[in-house]
């Protein structure tokens, strides 16, 4: 998961990547910090929900995210092994956090009926000629990778699954330990954020995680509910996590993957 503070720690924004980008995620928090982080500006943004039909995996294909839903950035429909991992690849030492560390990782909560996935890579700026070569590389990392999970359930599945998230972040605002695949992942904090728009329900998190030569930086997870199927985005900026600079997950791409739900 991390082979380099960029390598390593880029794998929180896809389960793959993390494992793959990260490098031993070492390190942890003030603890003073770690009690005022998680208890954020929380909560999901929540409104009574119908009854809704619960979709088939061939009916999330159809409304999973295409290459031509977007303007910019590569959306890839099969992803490689390193960004599709199994649930029972993901641990925590508390089982408090798991629902965290699984949304972190690209993984569906609880036992959804059907599930899909997609991931997005946004286009780094080239950097002028005269850069220099530490910062041109940085450049060439500056941009998001997103997990994308589409989910649906059976009765109030989707609702709990948003649910245990929210209610994750707030148990484990302090941080937790995690292995992705094997690797392991330290999160010093974890604080809610301004629910998403667009679905009937939905949460947002940030996680800080150890990086490198002592970075603290930020993966970002966010949450739309539309009737039965959950969307979960998982994003990190490869130079975010050499730098431990904060940065946006794009706002386009998750409303163009909530819009296609209807």
């Amino acid at each position: 998961m991390r082979t380099s503070s960029v390598r390593r720690t880029a794998l929180a924004a896809s389960a793959a990547a993390l494992a793959l980008l990260v490098t031993a995620c070492g390190g942890s928090g003030d603890d003073q910090d770690k009690a005022d982080e998680g208890k954020g500006e929380a909560a999901p943004s929540t409104s009574a929900a119908a009854p809704a039909k619960t979709l088939t995996a061939a009916e999330l294909e159809k409304a999973a995210l295409a290459q031509s839903d977007v303007k910019g950035g590569k959306v890839v429909t099969e992803l490689p092994v390193t960004d599709d991992i199994a649930a029972e690849k993901v641990q925590t030492q508390d089982a408090a956090c798991l629902p965290l560390a699984h949304a972190q990782a690209g993984v569906a909560q609880g036992e959804p009926a059907a599930t899909v996935k997609r991931s997005w890579t946004g286009e780094p700026v080239k950097p002028s000629a005269d850069t220099k070569p530490e910062d041109a590389l940085l450049a060439a990392l500056d941009t998001e990778k997103v997990l994308i999970n589409l989910a649906s359930y059976e009765g109030d599945g989707a609702g709990q699954a948003v649910k245990g998230v929210v209610e994750a972040a707030e148990k484990c605002a302090g941080g937790f330990k995690a292995t992705l695949v094997g690797e392991p992942l330290d999160v010093v904090k974890a604080a809610t954020g301004d629910a998403p728009e667009g679905g009937d329900e939905g949460a947002a998190v940030t996680l800080t995680v150890a990086a490198d030569e002592g970075v603290k930086a930020p993966a970002k997870i966010v949450l739309v509910r539309k009737g039965s199927t959950v969307v979960t985005f998982s994003a990190v900026n490869l130079a975010s996590m050499a730098t431990g600079k904060d940065f946006e997950v794009p706002a386009d791409v998750v409303a163009a993957q909530v819009g296609k739900l209807g």
